[in-house]
Formats: C-alpha cells, structure tokens, sequence
C-alpha cells in the first residue's frame, strides 16, 4: 500500500513546470547514495587498532554486499518503481538507505560490526539499487531530446558522491576524536541525519510530466532503426537478445573500469615507485586515485552528452574500441612514458563512469519509455558481476606476481583487453528490437 502523497498521479506537473528542476532532484538522491564510492574512509577507521582491528577483508564486507545488493534490489523492485512514481522510490530509498546507516552507527556503538555488514551492506545496499533507478525514466521523459544527457546529470551525482563524501566523512571522524568505535558511531549518525535531510529536498521536487507532454518544437527523431518508437515492458525485454548483448557491454565495460578503480593506489606505486619518499609516494598515489574519481564523474556527464550528437552504439565503439587499444598501450609500454599512463588511466575511468551514465538512454533508444526503469534495473546485475569479478581478476593475478613489479599485472591488462573486445562485438551485434515484443497499448 502506497501513501497518498507519494502516489505517482499527485506528482504530475503542471503545464507551467520547469523541467530543469528535475535533474536537481535526482542529484539529490545520487550524491546522497554516491557516498558508497567513500567506504574506503570507514575502512581505514574500523580497521584501526583503536576500533574494531578487524581485517582488510572483512572490512570490505559492507561495501561489496551493498554493490551486490544494488544490483538484485534494483532488478527486483525495477517494476514496482515505474509503477509507483519517482516519489514513492526516492521515499523508499532514503528510508533504507539512513537506515543503513543508523543501524551501522548502532552496531559501531555495541562493537557488533555484524551490524555494520547487515545495515551498511544489505539494508542501506537496496537503498542504493532503488534510489539508483528512482530518476531514470523520469529524466528521460523530461527530456526525450537529451537522454543522454538528463542521465548524464544524475548519475555523475552517483559518481561525484565519495568527492563530497570522503572529506566530509574524515573531518567528522577527526573531529569525534579519532578511530574509535565512538567517533566512527557519531560519524554514521551525523551522515544519516544529513542525506535523510539532503534527499528528502529529491522527494518534494520530483515530477513526472503529463501523458502528452512533450519540449516545445521538439520531434522523435525516426532517422536510426536503433531509436525505436515503440515500447517494450521489462517482462519482454529481458527475452530479447538485445537485452543481454547489451548485458555483457556493461558488465565488461565495468569489469575492465573497476578493475584499475580498485587497486588504483597499488598500480601507481608499483608503476613510478622513483626516489619518492613511501609517505610522498602515498601521496602521489592518493593524488592519482583522486584524478581517477575526478575522471570517473567528469566522464559521464561529457561522454554521455555527446552520445546524443553520435548515437549511442558509436559511443560504446569509442568506449569499448579505445578502451582496449588504451589497456594494450599500458601493457605493452608499461611506464616508460608516466604523461601518457596517466592520460591512459584517466580515459580508462572516464569511459567506465560514462557506460553508467549512457546505458539508460541505449534502454530508451532500443526498448522506449514505458518500462525502462525496470527494465534498467535488471541490467545492473551486470553490475553486481562486474563489481566481483574486476577487483578479483586483478587482485587475484597480482597478488600471485612479484611485489613491486609491473609485470604482475600485465596478465590481467590482457584479461581486460579480452573482455573490452567482446563487448565491442556484443555491441556490434545489436540490431533494432523484433516488432513481436512491441507492447500492443502502450506504442509511444
């Protein structure tokens, strides 16, 4: 049962509504949720021999159980989403996900770090997989003539969040008193109070347009056989092959991004160890891994903006295309030219923030309006694989390498090579949707 004030028909606009006040919304959600990406700062607390003393493993338990359940509950809940409005989700979102994070700062109180992977990990994980997908065919809808855009907007939230989020989360931390169990608690807390405040702003400005609205003097464009004007519901969709071709394009995407994203810090030291100081070279890594989050958000607005000038499947080449010739630059040339390592890394991580930010707009383009929410939320179990398999393929073949050698990850350079060469083909092979799909009522 669905609160009245949270039902989708009390949030269609009025004629005179601004549209451009709905990408401030979804951002409100998305850099609240976005914090995830600054987990890394509560591990290197709970860690302490001051708090908890816990392991590097185990700490990392939250973050990986809430990118898995960001997935699964984004594919389970996906249809309940387009069914009950923006409004209802973002509502839901924020209550899991505060939820998360007083049931951490509870369990951080009682030295039951069970709680923390519990509230964290699972409640405030399907927070994230619901308030991800909340925005998505909203934005679309407002802005049927820049897709890519309007989820450029949004999701670039989700990808700045850890921006805000880190340095916040540490002055906190400092200010509480340190790496004890209390202060991290107070942390937690004082985080809930804010985002619940912060996201709630998301939920009271979130509209979705009237059934026959449309921007003035704008028309569909009929030009590409893959921008379809037909609709097809998440039931079907997932029954096309474009579906799950478009499946493996976001997982390998992924894959090959979160594969360096991870153990970013490691790669730069082990590449330019020099004559550096280990407290400037931590630096300099620290340095780098901030250029890569940089990148990472900067990229999905940009590239995912230009999809709309080139297409969605020419900007998946340049993605899956480039991102392989660059991964094979790095292999072959290692660190004999830092300028263009970087420059390397830097395009790696703005295509992996970029197949984010563009792959609901290739949704709209091959399956329309009607359902892409949902129909969203079922693709990111791609990310929940690639969130798993990327940091184990790179961990799992550097670690069995020598320390401090750069050759210790040149096998999985060429594993993600491989996976970047399958999703350019998998991309390739994407053709306009089979009419028998189309829904029969509901044809944009």
């Amino acid at each position: 049962m669905t609160l009245p004030i949270l039902e989708r028909a009390r949030v269609v606009a009025t004629p005179e509504w601004n549209r451009w006040l709905i990408p401030p919304a979804a951002l409100s959600i998305h850099l609240a949720i976005g914090s995830a990406y600054a987990w890394s700062v509560f591990k290197s607390a709970i860690s302490a021999p001051t708090a908890s003393d816990l392991s590097g493993t185990v700490t990392a338990i939250p973050f990986q159980l809430a990118i898995v359940m960001l997935g699964l509950s984004a594919a389970i809940f996906g249809t309940r989403v387009e069914e009950n409005g923006p409004r209802w989700a973002m509502a839901v979102s924020l209550i899991f996900f505060v939820s998360g994070l007083l049931l951490s700062a509870l369990g951080m109180s009682l030295g039951q770090f069970w709680l923390v992977i519990f509230g964290y990990g699972f409640v405030g994980g399907i927070g994230l997989g619901i308030g991800y997908i909340s925005p998505v065919s909203t934005l679309m809808k407002w802005f049927p003539d820049r897709p890519g855009m309007a989820t450029g907007i949004a999701i670039m939230g989700f990808g700045g969040g850890a921006l805000i989020a880190s340095p916040l989360t540490t002055q906190l931390l400092s200010g509480f008193g340190g790496f004890t169990n209390a202060s991290i608690a107070k942390t937690f807390l004082v985080l809930a109070v804010g985002y619940a405040i912060f996201m709630a702003l998301g939920v009271v400005l979130i509209r979705v347009p009237a059934d026959d609205w449309k921007p003035k003097g704008w028309n569909p464009d009929t030009s590409s056989p893959l921008v379809s004007t037909h609709n097809v519901s998440a039931a079907n969709a997932v029954k096309t092959p474009q579906f799950w071709l478009l499946w493996i394009v976001l997982c390998f995407n992924v894959t090959a991004g979160i594969g360096i994203l991870e153990r970013a810090s490691g790669i730069y030291q082990d590449f330019f160890p020099d004559a550096l100081s280990a407290e400037s070279l931590a630096a300099a890594a620290a340095g780098f891994v901030a250029f890569l989050s940089l990148t990472n958000m900067i990229g999905r607005f940009v590239w995912s903006s230009v999809s709309d000038l080139v297409g969605r499947k020419n900007i998946y080449r340049l993605y899956l295309g480039v991102g392989a010739l660059l991964y094979l630059y790095i292999a072959l040339f290692t660190n004999s030219n830092k300028v263009l390592f970087l420059i390397s890394a830097l395009l790696i991580l703005s295509f992996y923030g970029a197949g984010f930010a563009t792959m609901p707009a290739y949704l709209k383009d091959m399956f329309g309006t009607y359902q892409v929410g949902a129909i969203h939320g079922r693709l990111l179990t791609a990310w929940s694989v690639a969130g798993v398999l990327g940091p184990l393929i790179v961990n799992a073949i550097a670690d069995a390498g020598d320390t401090g050698s750069t050759s210790r990850y040149l096998p999985a350079f060429y594993v993600m090579i491989a996976l970047l060469v399958i999703g350019f083909v998998a991309n390739e092979l994407i053709k306009p949707v089979d009419e028998k799909f189309y829904e029969k009522e509901a044809s944009a």
